[in-house]
């Protein structure tokens, strides 16, 4: 809060000089008030655009059959992508296989490892690759 009012003061500051040169300009900036609100009613005729809702991708959405491999961190039941990275992500969580210093790393336990094609570490950006060769 103390620096909230250090700001509020600062600008306070500033105003006072300001007042002076700003008495001679007065005439100046009406005009300019005159285009800001000729340029309103255009700012208005833009906004009422329809948006187009977004369908999902079917894509994502399709099941995907994971090999014998992840079949054990998952389990053998075809499951869309999304659910397979979240069931993933719950193995991890659960086992508390995440990197300690660099949580983007994920540390392999023996299932994963087979998943990781026998890497120990893992980035979690290269887990999603590596997992995409394990469905069909």
């Amino acid at each position: 809060m103390a620096t909230a009012k250090k700001a509020a003061k600062k600008p306070a500051a500033k105003k006072a000089p300001a007042k002076k040169p700003a008495a001679k300009k007065a005439p100046a900036k009406k005009p300019a008030a005159k285009k800001v609100a000729a340029k309103k009613p255009a700012a208005k005729k833009a906004a009422p655009k329809k948006k187009v809702a977004r369908k999902p991708n079917a894509a994502f959405m399709k099941p995907v059959t994971p090999s014998a491999a992840l079949a054990a961190v998952i389990g053998d039941k075809p499951a869309p992508r999304t659910e397979v990275t979240s069931k993933i992500w719950a193995y991890i969580k659960k086992n508390n296989l995440q990197d300690k210093v660099n949580r983007r790393n994920i540390n392999a336990d023996d299932k994963l490892k087979v998943v990781f094609g026998g890497k120990k570490t893992v980035s979690m950006f290269e887990m999603t690759k590596l997992v995409s060769a394990h469905l069909k």
